[in-house]
């Protein structure tokens, strides 16, 4: 039986970074130091703990969010590592939507680059509260106190310095408390694992003097009682600092910063202490609030055991042909055997177990309460960003907001055995990431797989090889595009027919008219409920937007659409739903017509780091692929271009700007909007 922790000793926290800045090996440390696991693993070796799975390990990089538990003084630590490549936005996305605190890792030498830049904005969206660790400190352009500054620029934050490095690049040895005013060097021989406190080095006391100042200063602003102390200049207790830490950092008024290097094993102990000091327990934030599914009336659910059951699913995962749902307890307590309601579903489901989970390894225990991280098997219908409950005490939590996929490829099977295995192993990939979409085209038959990047549906293909054993042929990667309209266009049609015995009429005139790019589509009516009954306008309306999912030139969504019900008739007796709703279809379709449709291409945010001197081949070769440069900024030795490309040009970029800036360039793109060229 599991050890049960109180809710006030329990920290929900996630690890947030930008592609290679050290996430994953900053939780290795961190399960090594807590004793969780007995060796560390290293990510560049394939044999991070965290990264299981063959194509993590191949890649050095990590695909899915993995869940995992360490204890560190008397506080249960649940962790979850979060990818950092911009094609795995949503794993970032649904993991912040149910923990309490993150740790943002900066790379030492690369600071706030675009993804960490994307992850913090999400993190600010669900108000998480956000403590920064300052990584690879023993590499050389490594630069402190840069990144902090980065981070106060480009993030609009408030970094609070807690700790200062000791010596920099190959001379990095430890760093300096300035909350003890000691300083921290690691013993090598024991793998980081000891530690001792010093004085701190006479050409170094002077410095710690001057940011523990700072840090009273900084508190002053947001603390009475630190505010008074300072202005009668009394000297402040380090357990008043730290309690106003504490409080600012849940309120998310500073962000405090610590420093290290987790390869180098140092820096990762004072991480946990501050965890378990400064972020704060499911009991310190506002209970989550969801409303009644009949009602709609506003619900609290606080995280308490003896509250009705509130739960949230998070993520769901196949592992060894088994649904595992992950699961967020905001409320309440599950148990196994417990008869769930979904009330997004209607759907009453069974917890048939749950698993405590460490990366793929699994513990099984027989009930969690409020706070608890975990996985529950059995449930067969319910999906990610789904609420689960009790009947009796119905509440729907908010939804996940979920990415458009941008690029897609067909897919067809090598074999006949393929072709049984291919729809039900596509299923359970979407089933697990809502951002994968699948389609049958039915002009040419083919599988359409759509996803948020290549390296997205690299790894989709993979896995259908690897861990279903389906092998596909793929077509060449294809962009997804909308269609919208240039003017306003106008379309009539009367459907008058008999149908079963049964004569139908319906007479429809449609206005469509382009609204602004990126505000979505709308639906009105101006019509009188004497020219066409009440009872008809959902029908209408539900028709015009089923018409706008598929466009008149190559069959793409339609967006940024106004469209209005201008004009129709109906004869007694002879109107139904089927009529208003062909005739809706048929008006629409030559409104579109009439509308002059245009495509709208995805449009990429690209930011590439190059050499000074391969500059002006980056630019021309931007150029030719229709790029608009946004700014270019000098950084620590190379040149930071930010620019705004189609992704319809973007295909076999990394190679170019290997060749342009003799491999030395690196570059990151994320989807921005969609527009014209």
């Amino acid at each position: 039986m599991m050890r049960r922790s109180k809710i006030n000793q329990i920290r929900n926290i996630g690890i947030i970074a930008h592609i290679d800045a050290g996430k994953t090996t900053v939780t290795e440390r961190i399960l090594y130091y807590s004793g969780k696991s007995h060796k560390m693993g290293e990510v560049h070796d394939g044999e991070a703990i965290m990264d299981w799975m063959p194509d993590e390990q191949e890649r050095g990089i990590t695909i899915t969010s993995a869940v995992t538990t360490c204890r560190w003084k008397d506080c249960d630590i649940q962790i979850i590592d979060t990818p950092g490549h911009v094609d795995f936005t949503i794993e970032v996305e649904r993991s912040l939507r149910v923990l309490d605190g993150v740790i943002g890792v900066f790379c030492g030498v690369g600071g706030v680059e675009p993804q960490s830049e994307t992850v913090w904005r999400q993190a600010d969206k669900y108000k998480v509260p956000k403590m920064a660790f300052i990584n690879k400190l023993d590499r050389i352009g490594a630069d402190f106190f840069g990144v902090v500054e980065m981070i106060r620029e480009r993030l609009i934050a408030n970094p609070l310095i807690l700790e200062l490095p000791v010596g920099s690049e190959d001379n990095f040895t430890g760093v300096v408390d300035l909350l003890k005013m000691q300083q921290i060097v690691w013993n090598d021989d024991s793998l980081g694992a000891t530690f001792n406190y010093q004085e701190i080095a006479s050409d170094l006391i002077d410095q710690a003097k001057e940011y523990r100042e700072k840090i009273i200063e900084a508190l002053a602003e947001i603390d009475d009682d630190i505010m008074e102390a300072y202005i009668s200049e009394k000297p402040v207790t380090t357990e008043s600092l730290m309690k106003a830490i504490r409080k600012g950092t849940i309120e998310m008024k500073i962000v405090p910063v610590i420093c290290g290097s987790a390869l180098r094993n140092k820096g990762i102990q004072p991480l946990l202490d501050y965890i378990v000091e400064f972020l704060p327990s499911p009991a310190d934030i506002p209970p989550i609030k969801g409303v009644h599914p009949a009602t709609g009336e506003v619900i609290e659910c606080p995280p308490l055991e003896n509250s009705p059951l509130a739960a949230l699913i998070f993520k769901v995962s196949m592992i060894e042909g088994r649904k595992l749902s992950f699961v967020r307890v905001y409320s309440g307590k599950l148990r196994v055997g417990d008869e769930v309601y979904n009330p997004a579903r209607n759907k009453k489901e069974k917890v048939a177990r749950i698993l405590k989970m460490h990366a793929n390894k699994r513990e099984r225990i027989e009930e969690a309460s409020a706070g608890s991280i975990l996985c529950v098997v059995g449930l067969k219908e319910s999906s990610t960003g789904e609420t689960l409950c009790f009947q009796e005490h119905p509440v729907l939590l908010e939804k996940m907001d979920f990415y458009e996929p941008v690029i897609s490829v067909a897919v067809e099977p090598k074999t006949h055995a393929d072709q049984d295995k291919l729809d039900q192993v596509l299923e359970k990939l979407s089933s697990e990431d809502p951002t994968l979409k699948v389609h049958r085209d039915e002009d040419t038959g083919q599988t359409i797989v759509s996803g948020m990047g290549e390296l997205h549906l690299e790894i989709i293909i993979s896995r259908m090889l690897r861990e279903f054993k389906t092998s596909v042929n793929v077509g060449k990667p294809q962009v997804v595009y909308r269609e919208t309209i240039e003017i306003t266009g106008e379309g009539s049609a009367i459907f008058d027919r008999e149908v079963a015995g049964q004569h139908h009429f319906a007479e429809i005139h449609l206005v469509l008219k382009p609204r602004p790019r990126g505000t979505g589509n709308r639906f009105s009516s101006q019509v009188t409920f004497e020219t066409i009954p009440e009872i008809y306008i959902p029908a209408i309306e539900k028709s015009v937007l089923e018409s706008l999912e598929s466009g008149m030139l190559l069959g793409y969504p339609v967006v940024d659409i106004d469209a209005v019900l201008a004009g129709g008739s109906f004869k007694e007796s002879m109107g139904s739903e089927l009529a208003f709703k062909v005739a809706s279809s048929m008006a629409c379709n030559e409104a579109l017509r009439n509308g002059k449709p245009f495509l709208l291409d995805p449009i990429m945010k690209i930011e590439i780091l190059v050499p000074e001197t391969s500059m002006g081949e980056v630019i021309g070769d931007l150029n030719s692929r229709n790029g608009k440069i946004e700014s270019i900024a000098a950084k620590a030795g190379v040149q930071v271009i930010k620019a705004v490309v189609p992704l319809a040009k973007m295909f076999g970029y990394s190679t170019s700007l290997r060749s342009a800036s003799q491999g030395r360039g690196t570059f990151s793109m994320h989807f921005s909007h969609f527009d014209r060229i």
